[in-house]
């Protein structure tokens, strides 16, 4: 059964009192290689536009409930099964993305590039997300 996206935003708001940083970089060190880089720039382009300043709250919270989401260990699809774990983590980081948009500049994308160079190596192809987010790359 597919949710709508009123479901997803009610989810999303429900998981932000997950969130937290040490939570976030505990799960993503453990388990970004497995999730894969998509789902690890979506994360990473939330992270960073968290951390923005003139980011309003409300947004925020959008961003907040994502990344609680994908923090919680029993979501929608269980993230230990094979091949299709993360599956909905991107669905919930991608609704919010799109949510925030407006937010994430170059700065944002760069600093999220840097670390998935680090951790994926220099030949990672971002261009789907960024396209999602931005219409173009």
């Amino acid at each position: 059964m597919e949710k709508s996206q009123e479901q997803l935003e009610q989810e999303l708001d429900a998981s932000g009192k997950y969130y937290s940083d040490d939570k976030f970089w505990d799960k993503l060190k453990k388990f970004g290689k497995k999730a894969g880089s998509s789902v690890v720039y979506a994360v990473l382009l939330l992270f960073y536009t968290l951390k923005k300043p003139e980011v309003p709250a409300k947004t925020k919270a959008t961003i907040i409930g994502a990344l609680g989401y994908f923090i919680l260990p029993l979501d929608l699809i269980p993230d230990f099964v094979m091949g299709i774990g993360y599956t909905d983590d991107l669905g919930a980081l991608g609704i919010a993305l799109i949510q925030v948009a407006i937010y994430v500049d170059d700065d944002i994308k760069q600093k999220a590039k840097a670390k998935l160079n680090d951790w994926f190596g220099p030949n990672v192809d971002t261009l789907v997300i960024d396209e999602k987010i931005h219409g173009k790359s």
